[in-house]
């Protein structure tokens, strides 16, 4: 039996989302348990680097590097974007008083459903695209009936692969409300 749509595409995003929530909630609870608020006060430092590592793989795909393989790249992307963000919202925990900070965090919540739609939508149109030409291709179909036949299937797909042009302005809001809330941080620090 096939699974549903639901199961197969929409449930593992959830999932990995909601675990991302739950982690840094049990986290924060337990740091609170143990009276090891300050930990997470520091998290912030190490989720940002996780995050700012992420990027290989961005660099590589606009060639900016050579080095790395893709594949490699775009799961450690995932991994430490994921681990990243979660360490961030420990930092966060409920302990945010000013309104930077808050925007920051809700700038990394919009890019990290981004980034996961993003993917989750590509992957399903990339199978759906293969699935359609093989079918076509079972049928016995001439190559060139099955690209007409694909035609607007494969222009939807172009579109969607467009994604990108929205997850880099959302990228970049993320950064300069993350940046300007490391700046204050470091303005109004108690240096003495």
């Amino acid at each position: 039996m096939q699974s549903s749509l639901f199961r197969k595409e929409v449930l593992p995003f959830l999932l990995w989302f909601g675990a991302l929530i739950a982690g840094a909630v049990a986290v924060d609870a337990l740091l609170h348990a143990l009276d090891l608020i300050w930990v997470g006060r520091y998290l912030g430092i190490p989720g940002t680097l996780l995050i700012l590592f992420s990027f290989g793989y961005s660099m590589r795909k606009r060639k900016l590097i050579r080095s790395g393989n893709p594949r490699t790249l775009l799961r450690l992307h995932e991994t430490f974007t994921w681990v990243g963000a979660l360490m961030i919202l420990i930092h966060a925990g409920v302990h945010v008083y000013a309104i930077l900070p808050w925007l920051a965090l809700a700038a990394m919540m919009v890019n990290i459903i981004s980034g996961m739609t993003g993917k989750v939508l590509l992957e399903r149109s990339r199978r759906y695209l293969a699935e359609k030409r093989a079918s076509y291709e079972a049928q016995g179909l001439a190559a060139e009936e099955i690209e007409r036949r694909l035609f607007w299937d494969a222009t939807a797909f172009d579109l969607m692969k467009r994604w990108r042009g929205i997850h880099l302005p959302i990228t970049l809001a993320f950064a300069v409300l993350g940046l300007a809330h490391i700046f204050t941080i470091f303005l109004f620090w108690q240096w003495s």
